[in-house]
């Protein structure tokens, strides 16, 4: 796997050349190690080593559904009263930040209706603060730190 713009941390590998598998902190397992998987897993770190956020707070695979359609968000933090507060989306280094993947995570938003959505390929990363009042949102120049949020 290729490096990426965010700090490293002790990885936890296990699996095969041909089926590798890392440690997902979250989900307490061991998941099929892919060049997304590659991603999330820098930026959970990041966010509970580096941003201090709750890992309890946290979680990955979150099924949602509009409609009969299924959807699955990548990240989603929580807060101290359970309410969804942010989503994250992750793409794979190869695969660009685009305003397809904004329209991807807001639709998320339509169902969770957080404060912030964060998409991220490992190699540029990208935070909005959702404006709910004049429905559109402001982007930041980083991601907060958990206390600011």
């Amino acid at each position: 796997m290729i490096p990426l713009n965010l700090p490293e941390f002790k990885i936890k590998l296990a699996g095969t050349k041909d089926k590798p598998m890392v440690f997902d902190v979250l989900r307490r397992r061991y998941v099929t190690l892919t060049p997304e998987e590659w991603v999330r897993q820098h930026f959970i770190h990041f966010l509970i080593e580096h941003k201090g956020y709750p890992a309890a707070l946290l979680t990955n695979e979150i099924s949602l559904k509009i409609g009969e359609k299924p959807l699955r968000a990548d990240s989603v933090l929580f807060g101290s009263d359970l309410k969804p507060r942010m989503i994250i989306e992750y793409k794979a280094p190869s695969i660009p930040i685009s305003q397809k993947v904004f329209d991807q995570i807001n639709t998320y938003n339509l169902i969770l209706h957080v404060d912030y959505l964060v998409v991220s390929n490992g190699l540029a990363h990208y935070c909005c603060k959702m404006d709910h009042a004049n429905q559109k949102y402001l982007f930041l120049e980083d991601i907060p730190s958990y206390q600011f949020l």
